[in-house]
């Protein structure tokens, strides 16, 4: 069955272009053009992913997803003005899974849609997904169910932060660099200025309750990348 896409934004030219690109391309993509249409349907869970504008008259993109995250983790690509680093930094904090620049090629749009339903639907796609629980210490991750607990508590993730803890849980102990986390966990080269895995790592951080000894589960390694302790 085609993914069932979403795409959000009140440039009705765009949203079409884009959306016939996508039907295209194997997808089954439908357009609104208002954020009070875009947050109902988005919440409807009649689509396996999002394509959000951050940037529109009335309810903007930001509040539509803070709207979305409060209640749903289906997946959200954000579509950002180029170069406007602000958007999103806020929009990944709030739940994104990745972004965007505008203007993009519809290309590239379908080539990210896809990046990132194949985390969300088949895992990290490392080998072992497959194996059962992985653990590492407190942390329990269940790849096939997309489904993570913490001392016996479930934690919720996004389908990016899953990707990203899975790859640090597989490899505890160890230093992963952000251009394994950018290209195993989003799907994309890193690109120079790029912040997403820092925040998407603040994130998860945030959702880690701290070792007993008070340090951070995910540790900075300057200049090398991120290590999740292995306990």
């Amino acid at each position: 069955m085609n993914a069932r896409v979403l795409l959000v934004d009140d440039d009705a030219e765009l949203a079409g272009m884009l959306r016939d690109y996508l039907v295209g391309d194997g997808f089954a993509a439908e357009a609104v053009h208002d954020g009070e249409t875009g947050a109902r349907a988005a919440l409807s869970g009649d689509y396996a992913i999002v394509v959000l504008d951050v940037m529109m008259p009335g309810l903007g993109g930001v509040e539509v997803l803070r709207r979305i995250r409060a209640r749903s983790a289906v997946p959200v690509l954000m579509l950002t003005a180029r170069g406007d680093e602000a958007d999103r930094i806020v929009g990944l904090e709030l739940g994104a899974d990745d972004y965007v620049p505008k203007p993009c090629t519809p290309r590239e749009l379908a080539a990210r849609l896809r990046a990132i339903l194949r985390r969300t639907r088949g895992g990290a796609g490392l080998v072992g997904d497959a194996a059962g629980p992985l653990q590492a210490g407190a942390l329990v991750l269940w790849p096939g169910q997309r489904r993570a607990e913490l001392a016996g508590q479930p934690l919720g993730l996004t389908s990016t932060e899953f990707s990203l803890l899975e790859l640090l849980a597989r490899r505890a102990g160890r230093v992963v660099s952000k251009a394994e986390l950018s290209e195993e966990g989003l799907g994309r080269p890193l690109t120079r200025f790029d912040r997403s895995i820092d925040v998407h790592v603040s994130s998860l951080r945030q959702k880690l309750v701290p070792l007993p000894d008070g340090r951070s589960r995910i540790l900075t390694v300057f200049r090398k990348g991120y290590q999740l302790v292995r306990e």
